[in-house]
């Protein structure tokens, strides 16, 4: 039976000691839940920057020794790869960088990429990653897609029913942006993650809430009347 998994996160790779990408623990998390955690295919998506090709080489510098196969997947200024379906399914994880969350879903959008990524959660490639890389698997949530004050969208993917809400603990604004958005019926019930801590979901159920650093945290937003509840959500440590 395939199960269906996203990874939801504020945060992705690492920073060594030379301000190189290293994987870090909530990407190997996600490649440990994935067909095969020794030696995974991972595809690359880099759209919410723009497909900057330094991103492509900080990828692959990440991933050097680890005997992963990196499949960088460029849209811009067209795709380079003759075929996005197959080399998408082909693939044992997705993981999306974070930037401009809108700008990410109009391409995917133009290029198909929506139905695309939909057919690979159904069949069990692990999707995954950070900031716009988790609100676009959501229904919407607040993003700086247009400019520094925050608005919410509402036409993510919509893999999973919620709102999404990432670098709570950050940005000052972002906390009272997402509960306004969930008061008024703009999103429905949200998930949000401080920095470093990422939700996994399988199929469309939260079932664990997991951090790269101690004492970050998780909350669930509801609405409750005319305002909304925040719950606190502790999050498992990863080593």
């Amino acid at each position: 039976m395939v199960v269906r998994r996203i990874l939801a996160a504020s945060t992705g790779f690492a920073l060594d000691r030379r301000h190189g990408w290293t994987v870090g623990p909530l990407v190997q998390a996600a490649i440990d839940l994935s067909a095969h955690p020794r030696a995974p295919r991972v595809a690359y998506l880099g759209t919410a920057m723009g497909d900057r090709l330094e991103d492509v080489a900080m990828v692959h510098g990440a991933f050097a020794g680890t005997g992963a196969t990196v499949s960088p997947i460029r849209l811009m200024p067209q795709p380079n790869v003759p075929d996005l379906r197959e080399t998408l399914l082909s693939q044992d994880v997705v993981y999306v960088g974070g930037g401009s969350v809108a700008g990410l879903l109009a391409l995917w959008r133009l290029h198909g990429l929506d139905r695309i990524l939909r057919e690979a959660w159904d069949l069990g490639i692990v999707l995954t990653g950070a900031s716009a890389g988790s609100i676009c698997w959501h229904r919407g949530g607040p993003t700086d897609s247009f400019g520094p004050d925050l608005r919410v969208i509402t036409d993510g993917l919509g893999l999973l029913p919620y709102g999404n809400g990432v670098h709570y603990d950050a940005e000052a604004s972002r906390r009272p942006v997402l509960h306004a958005a969930v008061a008024d019926g703009t999103l429905p019930t949200s998930f949000a993650t401080e920095d470093g801590v990422g939700l996994l979901y399988e199929d469309t159920e939260l079932v664990d809430v997991l951090s790269d650093r101690e004492g970050a945290v998780a909350y669930r937003v509801e609405r409750r009347g005319d305002g909304v509840e925040e719950s606190r959500m502790t999050a498992r440590l990863l080593s």
